[in-house]
C-alpha cells in the first residue's frame, strides 16, 4: 500500500474501536443530556493538540450551547512553535501543578455539571488535576484517551496516576502507542498521526445522540447552522445560541469565590 491507502486503512480501524463503544458514547450523550437540561454546562478541556477535539464540540457548524470550552491559550497555542508563546513553555506549562486549580478558580461548579477531559496519553499534569478537581466538586468527569498510548506512557504525576484514575467513563480514540500511524521506508519515526481523527468521531457522535435527546425532552438545541442549509433563519441560530451561551455561563461567574463579607 501506498502511505496515504495505509493511513485510510488505519483510519478504518479508528472507526471501527469508535463504532464498539456505542453503549458508553451513549452513557456520556445521557449524562451530558442531564446537565444540558438542567440549565448547567459541559465542560470540555484540552491541552495540547487536544484543544482541537474541545473547540469540534462548540462551537462550529452543526454543534449548539451547553458546553463550556475552556482553551488555556498557555498550553494550547502552538503556532508560533518557537521564542515567545512557543512550543517547548506550552509542554512545560502543561505538567505544572497547581495550574488546573487556578483554571477552575473561575468557575462556581455544582455537582450537575459534567466534563469531557481529552488528553491523548492522559499523563500530563494539568489534564489530569483538571479532572481530579472536578471530581472533588462531585462534577462527573469522561475522559478521552488513546487507551493503548496512554498504557504505554509514564504519569507525570509522582502517584503515577493518570486520566483514566480520575474518570467515571473512559472513551478510547483508538490511536496506538506513539500515536503515529505510517511507517514509511527508510524513515525511523512513523508520520501521520490518528487520535484526532478518533476523538474528532467520538465527540461528534456524542453530540448526535445528545441532539436527540434534547429533541425527545422538548427542548431541541439551537443549532449552528449555515446559511446555505437554513437561509436567513441561520443568522438568527447564530445570535440566539451565542446568547443562551451567554446566559448558561453567567452563574458560573456570578456566584463564583467566598461569599462576600457585608459588614
Amino acid at each position: 500500500m501506498t502511505p496515504q491507502q495505509q493511513y485510510l486503512e488505519k483510519c478504518r480501524g479508528l472507526l471501527a474501536t469508535v463504532e464498539g463503544q456505542s453503549e458508553a458514547i451513549g452513557t456520556a450523550a445521557d449524562w451530558f443530556a442531564a446537565t444540558i437540561l438542567g440549565g448547567r454546562m459541559v465542560h470540555v478541556f484540552g491541552s495540547g493538540h487536544s484543544r482541537i477535539m474541545t473547540e469540534e464540540m462548540w462551537p462550529r457548524y452543526g454543534s449548539f450551547p451547553g458546553f463550556n470550552p475552556i482553551v488555556e491559550l498557555s498550553v494550547s497555542n502552538h503556532n508560533l512553535v518557537v521564542g515567545c508563546n512557543g512550543q517547548r513553555q506550552a509542554m512545560f506549562l502543561e505538567n505544572v501543578s497547581g495550574l488546573a486549580d487556578r483554571i477552575l478558580r473561575n468557575f462556581a461548579l455544582t455537582e450537575e455539571d459534567t466534563a469531557l477531559i481529552i488528553s491523548s496519553s492522559g499523563c500530563n499534569i494539568v489534564p489530569v488535576e483538571m479532572a481530579e478537581r472536578f471530581r472533588q466538586e462531585g462534577v462527573r468527569v469522561v475522559a478521552l484517551v488513546s487507551r493503548r498510548h496512554a498504557e504505554a506512557s509514564a504519569s507525570r504525576r509522582e502517584d503515577g496516576r493518570k486520566l483514566t484514575d480520575f474518570a467515571d467513563l473512559v472513551l478510547d480514540t483508538g490511536a496506538p502507542a506513539g500515536d503515529a500511524m505510517v511507517a514509511v521506508e527508510n524513515l525511523e519515526a512513523p508520520v501521520a498521526p490518528g487520535s484526532t481523527v478518533g476523538g474528532c468521531l467520538i465527540v461528534n457522535a456524542i453530540k448526535a445522540e445528545l441532539a436527540q435527546r434534547l429533541v425527545a425532552a422538548g427542548q431541541p438545541p439551537r443549532v449552528l447552522a449555515a446559511k446555505c442549509v437554513l437561509g436567513d433563519r441561520a443568522e438568527e441560530l447564530f445570535q440566539a445560541a451565542y446568547d443562551e451561551h451567554a446566559h448558561r455561563l453567567a452563574p458560573y461567574f456570578a456566584n463564583v469565590g467566598p461569599p462576600r463579607s457585608h459588614g
